[in-house]
């Protein structure tokens, strides 16, 4: 029995230490990278066609979620 097309899957969009973002999809084996954020974008598209078989599987919505660790001292 196959699903329904799920309406949306969101990424975690972080910062690599070594330059770069990195994007990882939540409850979905899928994870990318690149140098910029515009150059993201393709890489999330490009591994979604990857992961998904049709692409009728692939949810309408894909949600960036930029996470940005911010250190705050207090002395």
């Amino acid at each position: 029995m196959r699903m329904g097309r799920p309406e949306e899957i969101i990424f975690i969009v972080e910062d690599d230490p070594d330059g770069g973002l990195t994007a990882r999809a939540l409850g979905v084996s899928i994870f990318t990278e690149a140098d910029s954020m515009p150059e993201l974008k393709k890489a999330v598209i490009d591994a979604l066609e990857c992961h998904y078989d049709n692409e009728q599987d692939i949810p309408r919505i894909i949600r960036l979620h930029r996470v940005q660790d911010e250190i705050l001292t207090y002395a």
